[in-house]
Order: C-alpha cells, then sequence, then structure tokens
C-alpha cells in the first residue's frame, strides 16, 4: 500500500465494489460531473471497469483509496492514460460524499504525485477538472499543480457545456511532503 499523511491507496478489493457503485457510480449528477462520458448505470455482477481492475491494462492504475486510521474505504484514486515513451500521465480521484471536505484529497493528490514520479518515474502529470471544481483545484494547487490553460465549454455536463481546467506539474517542479 502507498501511504501518505491521512490516506491510504491499495488494490481494489471485492468488499470495495457494492460501496463504491451504490456512493460514486449510481449517483448520476456525481457521475456526470466525473466522467468524460454521458452517466450510464453499472449492472449488477457487471465488469465495468471504474470497478473492476483489469491488471492487464498497462496505461491505467486504480486504487481504492483507504483512511490509515481504521481501514475505512474513502474512494477511489487512478492514475491513467500513462505514457511511458513521453514518461507522463493523468491524474483522477473520487471520494465518497461523506468523506469530502476532509482534507483527504490533497493526500490522495500527494500520494498519486509520489507514485507517478518515484515509483514510475514519470518527468510529467496532469489534471483536467471542472472549472467549478474548487476542492480539486485547491487540492491540486496544494501540490505544486500549475493552471496550464483552460478548455472552454468543452465539457457536456447535466445539459450545459462546461469549463475545464488543466493543470501540470512536472518532477523537477514537485516538492514531496515531509
Amino acid at each position: 500500500m502507498l501511504r501518505g499523511t491521512k490516506v491510504g491507496l491499495r488494490a481494489r478489493h471485492d468488499e470495495d465494489i457494492p460501496v463504491l457503485r451504490t456512493e460514486l457510480y449510481d449517483d448520476v449528477v456525481n457521475g456526470s460531473r466525473a466522467e468524460s462520458a454521458a452517466w450510464r448505470p453499472i449492472t449488477p455482477g457487471s465488469k465495468d471497469p471504474r470497478l473492476f481492475v483489469d491488471d492487464t491494462e498497462p496505461g491505467r492504475v486504480p486504487f481504492s483509496v483507504v483512511a490509515l486510521e481504521g481501514g475505512t474505504l474513502l474512494g477511489t484514486a487512478t492514475l491513467w492514460g500513462i505514457d511511458n515513451h513521453s514518461r507522463s500521465a493523468h491524474i483522477g480521484l473520487g471520494l465518497l460524499p461523506a468523506c469530502r471536505g476532509q482534507g483527504y484529497g490533497t493526500d490522495v493528490v500527494a500520494v498519486l504525485c509520489h507514485y507517478g514520479f518515484v515509483v514510475r518515474g514519470l518527468h510529467r502529470l496532469q489534471i483536467e477538472t471542472l472549472a467549478d471544481n474548487h476542492a480539486m483545484l485547491r487540492s491540486a494547487e496544494r501540490n505544486g499543480f500549475v493552471r496550464e490553460g483552460v478548455l472552454r465549454s468543452s465539457a457536456w455536463v447535466m445539459g450545459e457545456f462546461l469549463d475545464e481546467v488543466l493543470l501540470g506539474l512536472l518532477a523537477q517542479e514537485w516538492k514531496p511532503k515531509a
């Protein structure tokens, strides 16, 4: 398990799946804001890639996020779009509604940076998030990410186009948390 100050990132366990399905992916509004595609329900028993891990897929590393104290499931985190030639990847996370606003997101981003830069030897990490996702913007910027641009009206979410903010962090700019 990868450890931060408050959270651990570990492999997905079977018992995580019903919680993630119910609390993250069955929520139409949250799901529409988190995915780059239209929301769709997950059929019980399906091997939907949002929930089930395909260990043979080299470009995506999903984690379950747990509290270091007690091991409670807090959400998901992913390093995705891994490009081994350019040594870059994207990061993303989703916290269960009851776990938001407690500083977990900032710690998850820090642990993903450690995984990307130290464990994987990447050169660049990138985040795309909706412009009104202030929690993700704060978490990214607290970890040294720099706003690199705005993708105007690039996301269709619940009947309207929204702007996305593009943030990047290079390995030499990253300052690991002590």
